[in-house]
């Protein structure tokens, strides 16, 4: 691969950076899963792996957020305030820039899945579709008109208020922002946090699966109704657990209750991609940003 000129794709996550290289976003020559460190220390094992590959004639980067977007703001690229102790402010995109001299796609992480999920995977052929990971927090990508939907900001889908169900109002939440909102209640740490165990140590029969079941599929839900998304994508550790998609969508349903137009149309679904969807992603953005 020392002299072709690659496709270089950064899921950057909270607890690993995922690495690729790739000819085309769905052709991944090399893949590497390195521990989320200090930046310093990140970031430079990223390049030299990196460097080790070939010349990289462009790079997407789909991180974890906040992120600044806005390509007019000074500091797009960078990581914004994150409970990620050392990462905020980090200038993540620069850092790539400035070394190389490429262009760089810069997105979140969640974004850059429903992009690959979208056009690669589980929302082939939708009209719309939203992707939600469900792990260490809760984040949503939404994908419209064969467009990401960015903003103000970008959607931030875990920070949602679900309605508490009226026998569950003891656990406050474990988000430090929020308290309960949706990743306050039905994210990976949360879960750890109220319970003691992971989703699926705690077995299909235990009430944590019927109470995170019912938050999220609040969420779905809402996501049909405000949006009109024909699929809406489920990834994360917490939604491997046994069981949980199809009480996900059956709570969906009930919240429904029958009255949406077109919910016939309407699934919920674990992604195609598995765990590539980030960093296929990202290999989208590095071949749009060279393409721009």
């Amino acid at each position: 691969m020392q002299n072709e000129s690659l496709l270089g794709a950064i899921e950057a996550g909270g607890t690993k950076f995922v690495l690729a290289v790739a000819r085309t976003p769905g052709d991944i020559l090399a893949r590497q899963e390195i521990p989320t460190l200090t930046p310093e220390d990140t970031l430079a094992e990223a390049a030299r792996w990196f460097d080790a590959q070939g010349r990289l004639s462009a790079l997407g980067i789909a991180t974890f957020g906040p992120a600044q977007l806005d390509e007019s703001a000074p500091d797009w690229g960078h990581i914004l305030d994150t409970p990620k102790p050392g990462w905020s402010h980090c200038d993540l995109a620069g850092y790539f820039a400035r070394r190389y001299g490429i262009p760089i796609g810069f997105d979140t992480d969640v974004n850059g899945a429903a992009l690959a999920e979208y056009c690669m995977g589980a929302g082939q052929g939708a009209a719309g579709m939203a992707y939600v990971t469900v792990g260490t927090g809760i984040g949503g990508g939404l994908v419209l008109g064969g467009e990401l939907v960015h903003g103000a900001g970008h959607p931030e889908m875990g920070h949602y208020h679900s309605k508490r169900a009226a026998d569950d109002v003891s656990y406050s939440g474990f988000c430090p922002f929020h308290g309960d909102c949706l990743e306050g209640l039905a994210s990976g740490p949360a879960i750890l946090d109220r319970w003691g165990a992971t989703l699926s140590d705690l077995g299909s029969e235990h009430e944590a699966v019927d109470r995170v079941a019912g938050y999220l599929g609040q969420l779905c839900h809402s996501l049909f109704a405000l949006t009109a998304v024909e699929t809406v994508v489920l990834g994360g550790g917490v939604t491997k657990t046994p069981g949980l998609l199809g009480k996900i969508d059956e709570s969906a349903r009930l919240a429904g209750n029958n009255y949406l137009p077109g919910r016939a149309r309407q699934k919920i679904v674990p992604p195609a991609l598995g765990d590539n969807a980030g960093v296929t992603g990202a290999l989208l953005l590095a071949e749009a940003a060279r393409a721009s």
